[in-house]
């Protein structure tokens, strides 16, 4: 633990060394920040991809490439590994790993790199290649922990764009259980409707299953955030429960 006297109001050791503080030989808040260093939070353990892009070239010397390019948001992928794309369900192995246009035997979090696989499956923006160990759940119905970030008020019923990943989807605000008061962490049940700033439980489905895991357990694929079909403004950052 660091105790660090400060003064907001003179910018008293925030960026410089105060004079009104000279019994205090520590480092400034700003020195403290740009020096204090960063736990990792790269699992490598679960495998997840988000396809980016589908290359296809399509020219007489690689008419049969098909790549699929994305940055490992977390996990290890090795070359002849099984794989499942999800939210299909359909199976295959690593055939080749590229990173940076040369093949490598394996690639890792938070690399960018283009996988080709051995089966000629159907894939595209939006799906995830996992590992065949730790899978997400694909499901429709989510539970999440909501914060509202727009000026127009969120309603029951109301239906916005849900992008987690590289996936973007329809969905529809099917309930909120309660709005947590940030003072006192009382639950308000059953509000009719949610302000900006407002904190709430909700569950929201979605047109189409999407692959996802509990933001407890890992954040690169359990946090998603909500869109405003007309105006495309983010309106909501969820934490999917």
């Amino acid at each position: 633990m660091v105790y660090l006297p400060i003064s907001a109001l003179r910018g008293d050791n925030i960026v410089d060394k105060s004079l009104q503080l000279s019994w205090y030989q520590g480092p400034t808040l700003l020195e403290l920040l740009e020096s204090t260093p960063l736990e990792k939070d790269v699992d490598l353990t679960h495998g997840r991809l988000p396809v980016q892009y589908v290359i296809r070239p399509q020219t007489e010397e690689l008419h049969d490439y098909r790549g699929y390019a994305g940055k490992i948001s977390s996990g290890i992928y090795r070359k002849g590994e099984q794989v499942t794309v999800l939210p299909a369900g359909l199976t295959s192995r690593i055939r080749t790993i590229e990173k940076g246009g040369i093949e490598v035997d394996k690639a890792f979090a938070p690399q960018s790199v283009v996988l080709q696989l051995e089966d000629d499956i159907d894939i595209s923006r939006g799906d995830l290649i996992v590992k065949a160990d730790h899978q997400p759940r694909v499901e429709q119905d989510l539970d999440v922990l909501l914060c509202w970030m727009d000026a127009k008020p969120l309603i029951p019923g109301n239906k916005y764009l849900l992008q987690i990943g590289s996936r973007t989807v329809r969905s529809v605000v099917r309930e909120i259980e309660y709005r947590l008061d940030v003072n006192t962490l009382e639950k308000i049940l059953a509000p009719q409707q949610v302000g900006l700033n407002d904190i709430v439980k909700a569950t929201i489905r979605t047109a189409a299953p999407i692959a996802f895991d509990s933001y407890k357990e890992l954040q690169v694929n359990g946090g998603a955030i909500l869109i405003d079909e007309t105006s495309h403004v983010t309106v909501g950052a969820c934490m999917i429960q």
